[in-house]
């Protein structure tokens, strides 16, 4: 980085392009010299400011495929605008880039940012010891979109908006943040470790860390499930609970399942209830009125099983045509796809719909409570076909392939519905002793277990209204991930997953969430999700093309290893703070977990055993999330997708961003290529070896050309399932718009 200068005028501005010049050697600044200088000319009165923008813009007019580079030329002047700013707020000299830690701490503190914990928690003294640590250098790792993304949304500022936190204060306050509960003796180091894994951009935290650690407000995690029960009582305290967590910045996935259908009874009158849409209207309405701090909509997401009755409108809620009264355009679906189906679907058979209500009534059981236990036989077909013999209960009669048309219809308008295999999903819960999944998360990487919260009792007491509830499992998922090219080429791996977990466990414990029983099942599973971002970025890195055999030997080979760290790393720390409540009985302690993924070399067996002795401290471990937004920060392609494009551009209010692939060279050129042109069978490939060593699931987009033939697109959906993916997440077309998404999951 260069030294931070004043560039008020000519003079100083030419001084400070030539330590641009002197910093990066390999790019010619003759023409950025002169287009700057002809432009400063011009004008006048130019504040540091608005030379800091000319500056900038020369330099993002250059950046291309040949020269990439210039973005970090971008990113060098807006750091220097970012020195100048926060040393002017806060009082020492720009020089020093970086001012005091501790009077930083002090001051956000006491106008309200920052939440007191932190000088409750540490001394003057350890703050100006972790204060050491801070390396300005490592703010050069920033391309000038990450810098910008990171500055813009996550930086702590004064309630004005001016500029405080620096980035390497951001990173540092988040690892005193994680590490607040630690024991004192080894706090500290803990602290430096975290923020050597922040800094150096080998991993992300999930967005809501990233943005509300240390502060005064939010809450850490990312998003949360629940478990709609199909009472009126149910659905609106339901509501509530959804619009509570909206309002902290939590993605939200909804199970509607349990609720009964369009014409079902109520309280013995035949063909009242208006079923799953009216509800479903409600929850629009929600993610619309209850915005995440601010900053953006609610987002929350709905589930239904493909047998309900009201799947046909549930299936066409968001399209952009037909009835607006059945339309919540502002809500994204999920369809819960058992494998009957999907066979039903292969041998071209009917499919049969029937209310959840009217099935639980004359058969004494709920459908959607079961699942097969084995490939081709189970409860759940077995029930299934009870209820279509059974001549008491109603039901629809369909050709399955018309239900899955009809699926693909939707998914080339709006890109949903998500696919969630419940099967696969249920067979490889590992605490299948404890509970059921019905559905999953905003963005499908999240597979736990849940189930509704109901109200016991409502009584008054000593003049006042008691209510006891019997809490549900709600689920909460707390996340962040891998920087792929950053750890696996720089061989950081078994150093930085030890310190990931025990960060996200210590999510936790930190989390003040507004809603009880997603704070009860947090305690009882103490469920996380690693995951990771960079596989196209790091293939390119290592010259292996996407569509190779190699690919996905290599992936399979890689997610074995990060299993295998993040396992290791859960089992140490149950040794130091004990194993999660509900371990026994779970896969963990039978080892049946370690057997049905054929973990069988005897670094693995020897895992095994230490973890049916010692116990593993998190019910739940990996799950790979969209992180396009952390991403981003942390100069890197998206989750495990391919790149979209080698070069476009992000649009700004008054100007474009030009971005290239990350580390763009003509070495790596030809391992980019669009996703677009990418045989998607390819992706599915990889992703069945990378779900193998996922305990949870994988935000995993499909990519098709907006002429696919309806036999091509089902024959990709075909392929995930029978490769045993647990879950689908966007099909995203070349003509689609821009698809939104929760950035709560961005980890």
């Amino acid at each position: 980085m260069v030294n931070t200068i004043e560039i008020s005028n000519l003079e100083e501005v030419t001084a400070y392009i030539q330590q641009l010049a002197n910093a990066f050697p390999q790019l010619d600044f003759s023409l950025y010299e002169e287009k700057v200088t002809q432009t400063i000319t011009v004008k006048e009165n130019m504040t540091n400011e608005k030379i800091a923008n000319v500056l900038i813009l020369a330099a993002l007019e250059r950046i291309s495929m040949d020269e990439p580079d210039w973005t970090y030329v971008a990113a060098d002047v807006h750091l220097n605008e970012l020195y100048r700013k926060a040393s002017e707020n806060r009082g020492y000299a720009k020089t020093e880039k970086y001012g005091s830690l501790y009077e930083l701490i002090q001051h956000l503190t006491k106008i309200g940012i920052y939440n007191q914990q932190l000088l409750q928690a540490y001394s003057e003294e350890e703050i100006n010891e972790l204060a050491m640590v801070i390396n300005p250098e490592r703010d050069r790792l920033f391309t000038y979109i990450g810098l910008l993304t990171l500055a813009d949304r996550y930086l702590a500022t004064s309630h004005d908006k001016k500029v405080y936190e620096l980035p390497q204060e951001r990173f540092l306050i988040i690892a005193m943040t994680l590490m607040l509960q630690e024991k004192k003796e080894k706090r500290i180091e803990l602290v430096k470790e975290s923020y050597w894994a922040l800094s150096n951009l080998y991993m992300t935290v999930a967005t809501p860390t990233l943005a509300n650690a240390g502060k005064s407000y939010g809450q850490l995690s990312s998003c949360f499930i629940d478990t709609i029960d199909d009472s009126l009582r149910g659905i609106y305290d339901s509501n509530t609970d959804l619009a509570t967590l909206s309002k902290n910045g939590g993605g939200i996935g909804v199970y509607l399942g349990h609720i009964r259908s369009r014409g079902s009874d109520i309280k013995g009158f035949k063909g009242v209830s208006s079923g799953t849409i009216p509800w479903m209207k409600q929850l629009n309405n929600t993610a619309v009125s209850v915005d995440q701090l601010g900053q953006r909509q609610g987002a929350i997401a709905v589930y239904l099983d493909v047998w309900h009755k009201d799947i046909f409108s549930f299936l066409d809620a968001r399209l952009n045509n037909g009835d607006e009264r059945q339309r919540t355009h502002d809500l994204f679906t999920g369809v819960c796809l058992p494998d009957l189906f999907m066979e039903a679907v292969e041998k071209r058979e009917d499919w049969y719909l029937f209310d959840p209500h009217e099935v639980r009534t004359v058969m004494g059981y709920s459908l959607e409570d079961f699942y097969d236990e084995e490939e081709g036989s189970g409860s759940f077909r077995t029930r299934y076909f009870e209820c279509v013999a059974n001549e008491a209960l109603s039901k629809e009669r369909v050709p399955a392939i018309e239900i899955f048309k009809r699926i693909m219809i939707s998914q080339l308008e709006t890109g949903t519905p998500y696919m969630f295999y419940r099967d696969t999903v249920n067979r490889a819960n590992q605490n299948r002793h404890q509970g059921m999944i019905y559905c999953s998360n905003l963005c499908t990487e999240i597979t736990q277990n849940q189930s509704s919260t109901v109200v016991v009792e409502e009584v008054t007491e000593d003049g006042k209204i008691v209510i006891t509830k019997e809490p549900g499992d709600f689920v909460v998922c707390n996340l962040s991930s891998i920087n792929l090219a950053r750890a696996v080429t720089e061989d950081v791996l078994e150093r930085l997953i030890p310190i990931q977990i025990r960060m996200l466990d210590n999510v936790i414990e930190l989390n003040d969430l507004p809603v009880l029983q997603a704070k009860l099942t947090n305690q009882k599973y103490r469920a996380v999700g690693l995951g990771t971002f960079g596989w196209n970025h790091l293939l390119a890195l290592k010259k292996i093309a996407w569509e190779t055999e190699e690919a996905v030997s290599y992936c399979d080979e890689l997610y074995e290893k990060i299993a295998y760290l993040t396992i290791q790393s859960s089992m140490k720390l149950a040794i130091e703070k004990s194993a999660y409540p509900l371990f026994k009985g779970s896969d963990w302690e039978t080892g049946s977990y370690f057997e049905s993924r054929g973990y069988t070399s005897e670094n693995w067996l020897e895992l095994k055993s230490d973890v049916q002795k010692y116990g593993i401290r998190n019910g739940y471990l990996m799950a790979i999330a969209p992180n396009s937004s952390t991403s981003i920060i942390a100069g890197s392609t998206a989750s495990i997708d391919p790149i979209f494009r080698k070069f476009y551009s992000e649009e700004k209010k008054n100007y474009k961003i030009p971005v290239t692939a990350p580390d763009l060279s003509p070495s790596t050129n030809w391992y980019y290529k669009s996703v677009y042109l990418i045989d998607q069978h390819w992706s599915i490939k990889q992703n069945a070896k990378r779900q193998r060593h996922i305990d949870q699931s994988i935000s995993f987009n499909l990519y098709v050309q907006n002429d696919i033939r309806a036999k091509d697109l089902l024959n990709l959906h075909v392929t995930a399932w029978k490769e045993k993916l647990k879950t689908t997440y966007y099909v995203r077309s070349t003509s689609s718009e821009v698809i939104d998404e929760c950035e709560s999951c961005h980890s």
